[in-house]
Order: structure tokens, then sequence, then C-alpha cells
């Protein structure tokens, strides 16, 4: 029975430790670019993109479908920053093994 309480004890405390890792996630960013840079998005470490910078330059009204794929590319570049940088820090927690399941992050 005390090894089945040592079990629960550290589950309990790898559950904090996620619920502390998820909130320093929230708290860092990345930033992606496309076009040179003139399309610039940041997510935090979560992968919710928090702003969208746009040059002026690459807004044209003739070519929209263009400023759109700039702005695609930036943000699945700054979600996949997002999801290395969880990873990373989940790895820290599960010791670099993977988990056969998907976090909820």
């Amino acid at each position: 029975m005390a090894d089945f309480m040592k079990l629960m004890q550290q589950a309990q405390q790898m559950q904090s430790r996620l619920q502390e890792i998820q909130e320093e996630l929230e708290k860092q960013t990345v930033s992606a670019t496309s076009g040179g840079g003139m399309v610039s998005v940041t997510a935090d470490g979560k992968g919710q993109v928090t702003a969208v910078k746009i040059d002026p330059s690459v807004v044209n009204p003739a070519d929209v479908e263009m400023l759109e794929d700039l702005v695609m590319v930036a943000v699945r570049e700054a979600q996949k920053k997002a999801a290395d940088l969880a990873k990373n820090e989940m790895g820290k927690l599960t010791g670099g093994m993977d988990l056969p399941f998907k976090l909820p992050f």
C-alpha cells in the first residue's frame, strides 16, 4: 500500500509541475516572419497568436492572395516554434521520454 501512496504522491507532483509549465508557456513568446520580414507573427508558448504585423508595402489590393499566403506561412511557423518550445519544456518534466498520449495543450 505504501508503494501506491508514493505513486499517487508522484502523480500529484507531476500534475502540479504540468500546471506550472502551462502557466510558464503562456508567458513565453515566439516570433516568425515571412516575405523577408514583411509579415511578422508573435504567439505565446501555447501557440495562441498574440500579434500580427504587416509591412504596408506588402498590402496590394490587386494581390490579396499573396498577403494571405504570407500571413499563413508566418502563423504556421510561429505555431511550430510554440509546439517545439512546449515539447522542450515537457521534456524537462518527463525526462525526455515521449509520452504515448497528447498533452492538453
